[in-house]
C-alpha cells in the first residue's frame, strides 16, 4: 500500500542550459520513501515556480496589488547623486555657516540648475516631480521667494568666493581668467549693451562676465560687466580681487593675447609680485620674424625654442611650431584663395559683359568678395570705370606662410619658477576655462538667454550658475571612468606641450567601442543623470487603510552601474 507524504519542487542544475524544474511527490511504500515526477515545470518563469513552492508549503498567496497601493512616485536618483556631491563638498557651509530658509532655497536652485535648468517659475513646477523640494523643505516656495533668495545670495558672494579661493588657490597657484558674454531677451537691463558677441547673435544686447579658476578649471569667482566692456579693462579688477580680497599676495595670471595685451602689461610692470603668461599677437610675431629674431632653422630638430628680445624686456618668449597646424593652416589659406579667385573671376566676367559699370559699383562688389574670405591683403586689385583686374601678392602669401603653425608664449616668470615646456602647458590650461564657458552656456547649465531686468538679478543668476558649475565640475571629475572623459589626467603634465594632444589608449577604446570595462554603455554627463533619475521613491500604503494610518516609502534598488556612479560621488574630496 502507498501512502502519500507530500509534494515538492525539485531544481536540478544543468551546466549547458537553465536548470530542470520538476514537481515531485514523495510517498511511502512499506518502510521505504520513494519519489515520482508529476510534472516538468522547466518552462515556467522562476517567479511562478516560487509561487507554486509557497502554495505547496501551505501559504496563502495574495497579490501585492490587493494589499498595497502606490500613492505617489518621485524621481530620486539624480537628485540623490547631486545632493551627495554637495554634501561631500560641504556646500551648505560654503553658502552660509548657519541654517536658514534662504540657504535651503539656494541649495535647491543650484541642484535644479544642474538637473533641469529652467526659469525660476518653471523650476518651482518641476522640482515637485522629484524628491528635491521635499528633501530640502522648499516644496511651498514660489518664484518670488526664489528671487528674494537670489538677492540674499548676491549679498554673500564675496564671502563665498573667499571660501572658494581658500580651498583652491594659494601663493604658488596659477590663476586662469577669461571673459565671455551671453545675450539678453529684452532691452530693460542696465547691464545690457551691444558688444563683441561671442554667441553669434549679432545685433542683440548682451552682458559680459569674467570667470576666475584655478589651473584645473575649478571656478573660484565670477564678475559681471556691461556688454560693451572690453576684455583688458576687466583684468586689473580681478588682480585686485585676488590680492586684496582673497589675500593671495603673489599672483600668476594666465590669459589669452586679447586679454593680456601690451598696454595692460605696461600697467602691471609697476606692481609688485604680479606675473603673467599670455601670447603674442600675429603682428608682434611678424615683427620678430622681420627682425630675424626667430630663425626658422631652429625648428629643424625641435618644436620649441626659448629666447629673449629687447622689445619685451624682463620677459621670456617661448616660440612653438606645430607642423600639423602649419599644414592645416596652409590648406585652409589655399582653399580660401581659390574660392576668392573663383568669385573675382565671376566679377571680371560681369565687368567684361557690361553688367557692372562704374568704379564705385565695381569696388563695392569686389570688396564684398575679398572680405567674405578675409584675404583682401593677399590680392592686388585694379579697378576702373569699365575694367577690373586682380592678381595674388606672392610676397604677402609667403609672409603669411612663414607664420603657419607658429605661436609665441610670453611670460614674466623666471626659468627657475617655470621652464619653457611648463610655460606652454600653463598657457594651454586656458582650455579649462573655455570648457567651463561651454558648460555654462549650453545644455548643461543654460546661463543664456538671460531674462532678468535688474542688474543685481543678472549678477545673482550668473553667480548661481557658477556655483552649479562648481558642483558639476567635481561630479564630472568623479565620473571620468563612466564618461567619454580621459582618465589619464597625469599625462597632461608631462606630454609634449606643442605636439597635438593624444588621448590615452583607454579613452580611445571607449570612443571606439562606446563601452566601459564592464560592457555597459559609455555615458555623457546628461545621460548618466537621466539613468540615475530612474531610481524613484515610491510612497506606499495599505489598501483600504484609514486616513491616519502611516504610509511608507520604497526606493528603487540601484543597478550595478547606478551604484557605481553613487560610489564614485562618495569619493569626492574638497
Amino acid at each position: 500500500m502507498c501512502i502519500t507524504v507530500g509534494m515538492h519542487i525539485h531544481v536540478i542544475p544543468n551546466r549547458a542550459s537553465r536548470p530542470a524544474v520538476l514537481l515531485r511527490e514523495s510517498y511511502r511504500e512499506g518502510n521505504r520513501v520513494r519519489k515520482r515526477t508529476l510534472a516538468n515545470l522547466s518552462s515556467l518563469p522562476m517567479d511562478q515556480v516560487e509561487a507554486i513552492r509557497l502554495i505547496l508549503k501551505g501559504e496563502r498567496l495574495v497579490s501585492s496589488e490587493a494589499l498595497f497601493e502606490v500613492s505617489g512616485s518621485s524621481l530620486h536618483g539624480h537628485v540623490h547623486a547631486t545632493r551627495l556631491a554637495m554634501k561631500r563638498l560641504d556646500f551648505e557651509a560654503l553658502i552660509a555657516s548657519r541654517p536658514s530658509r534662504e540657504r535651503d532655497l539656494v541649495m535647491a536652485m543650484v541642484a535644479a540648475r544642474i538637473l533641469e535648468p529652467q526659469s525660476k517659475l518653471a523650476t518651482t513646477r518641476w522640482w515637485h516631480t522629484t524628491t528635491l523640494a521635499e528633501d530640502l523643505h522648499v516644496a511651498d516656495a514660489d518664484e518670488e521667494e526664489l528671487y528674494a533668495a537670489m538677492d540674499w545670495l548676491l549679498d554673500r558672494q564675496n564671502k563665498i568666493e573667499k571660501k572658494l579661493a581658500a580651498r583652491h588657490i594659494d601663493e604658488n597657484s596659477l590663476v586662469l581668467y577669461d571673459l565671455s558674454s551671453s545675450y539678453f531677451e529684452g532691452t530693460c537691463c542696465p547691464l545690457a549693451a551691444l558688444g563683441h558677441n561671442r554667441d553669434g547673435k549679432k545685433g542683440t544686447l548682451q552682458v559680459n562676465y569674467g570667470l576666475l579658476t584655478n589651473s584645473g578649471g575649478c571656478p573660484v569667482s565670477v564678475s559681471v560687466y556691461s556688454g560693451d566692456t572690453g576684455d583688458p579693462k576687466t583684468v586689473l579688477p580681478q588682480i585686485r580681487k585676488v590680492r586684496d580680497e582673497f589675500g593671495i599676495k603673489r599672483v600668476v595670471l594666465v590669459g589669452d593675447r586679447g586679454m593680456i595685451g601690451q598696454k595692460l602689461i605696461d600697467d602691471l610692470r609697476g606692481q609688485e609680485s604680479i606675473d603673467w603668461i599670455t601670447a603674442l599677437k600675429t603682428g608682434q610675431i611678424r615683427a620678430l620674424m622681420d627682425q630675424g629674431a626667430i630663425p626658422m632653422s631652429l625648428f629643424d630638430e625641435r618644436n620649441l625654442v626659448e629666447l629673449t628680445s629687447e622689445e619685451y624686456p624682463g620677459e621670456r618668449l617661448v616660440v612653438c611650431r606645430n607642423p600639423l597646424m602649419a599644414e592645416r593652416r596652409a590648406r585652409t589659406r589655399q582653399s580660401l584663395l581659390e574660392a576668392t579667385v573663383k568669385e573675382l573671376q565671376k566679377v571680371q566676367r560681369m565687368v567684361s559683359n557690361g553688367k557692372l559699370k562704374g568704379e564705385g559699383v565695381i569696388g563695392v562688389r569686389v570688396g564684398r568678395v575679398v572680405n567674405k574670405y578675409k584675404v583682401a591683403k593677399l590680392f592686388r586689385l585694379e579697378i576702373g570705370e569699365k575694367r577690373f583686374a586682380f592678381q595674388t601678392i606672392e610676397e604677402s602669401i609667403a609672409s603669411e606662410a612663414a607664420l603657419d603653425g607658429l605661436y609665441v608664449i610670453r611670460t614674466s616668470l623666471p626659468q627657475t619658477r617655470l621652464d619653457a615646456a611648463d610655460t606652454v602647458r600653463s598657457y594651454k590650461l586656458l582650455s579649462n576655462v573655455e570648457r567651463a564657458f561651454r558648460c555654462l552656456k549650453t545644455m548643461d547649465l543654460k546661463v543664456r538667454p538671460i531674462h532678468h531686468h535688474l542688474g543685481n538679478r543678472v549678477r545673482a543668476h550668473i553667480f548661481l550658475c557658477m556655483l552649479a558649475y562648481y558642483v558639476e565640475w567635481h561630479m564630472l571629475a568623479a565620473w571620468r571612468e563612466l564618461l567619454f572623459s580621459d582618465e589619464d589626467q597625469q599625462a597632461k603634465r608631462t606630454r609634449d606641450p606643442v605636439a597635438p594632444a593624444e588621448r590615452s589608449d583607454r579613452a580611445l577604446q571607449k570612443v571606439r567601442t562606446h563601452k566601459v570595462d564592464d560592457g555597459t554603455d559609455v555615458e555623457s554627463f546628461r545621460t548618466l543623470l537621466e539613468s540615475l533619475s530612474t531610481i524613484v521613491r515610491n510612497v506606499c500604503r495599505r489598501k483600504q487603510a484609514s486616513n491616519d494610518e502611516a504610509s511608507f516609502t520604497v526606493t528603487t534598488t540601484p543597478n550595478a552601474k547606478q551604484q557605481r556612479a553613487l560610489d564614485l560621488i562618495q569619493g569626492i574630496k574638497v
